[in-house]
């Protein structure tokens, strides 16, 4: 998971570190159909939304990113643990950006985002590693609702199902099999 994460925060500043360069005069490159690189701020969240309340904004990121940090350990799922690695990498990545960016006081800075599609809000490869791991935690959390990989050989099948010690046993518990 932290494997993950670092990777996304690397990259990601790596890539707003040459947006800055090579976007910051105000031009923006046309690669294919209507993919298109071009600099822009967000104060806000997602899709420049809220840019009044950057600083709280950024306290909910710091939150998210401790939350993540420590519920990430208690998963052994590999595809669970890959998906929050992605979300912390982006959290992480974007918040980077509030703190190091001009901006209107206590964690006002604005995120840089530069992956203009033209028919959706500009983005960067942080809000690409949220997004991607959100849809990959769902996927993982439909296929496993418990979000960890259980060995069926290290569960004795004479204990409680539920885990409570004080449940009777179940019908036929401590029978012989033939």
């Amino acid at each position: 998971m932290v494997a993950v994460a670092v990777t996304v925060v690397v990259v990601d500043q790596l890539t707003k570190w040459w947006a800055l360069r090579a976007l910051g005069d105000g031009r923006s490159i046309d690669l294919v159909w209507t993919l298109r690189l071009r600099l822009v701020f967000n104060r806000g969240t997602a899709f420049g939304f809220g840019s009044r309340f950057a600083p709280v904004i950024a306290v909910l990121a710091v939150v998210v990113v401790v939350v993540l940090l420590r519920s990430g350990g208690a998963l052994r799922g590999s595809w669970a643990r890959a998906s929050l690695g992605l979300v912390l990498g982006g959290a992480v990545g974007n918040l980077a950006d509030r703190v190091a960016r001009d901006g209107g006081g206590f964690l006002g800075g604005a995120v840089v985002d530069f992956v203009d599609l033209q028919w959706w809000p500009v983005f960067n490869v942080a809000d690409m590693g949220v997004s991607a791991g959100v849809v990959l935690l769902v996927l993982t959390a439909w296929n496993d609702p418990g979000l960890a990989e259980v060995d069926v050989d290290e569960v004795d099948e004479t204990e409680d199902p539920t885990g409570r010690a004080d449940a009777p046993a179940p019908p036929g518990a401590g029978a012989s099999r033939p």
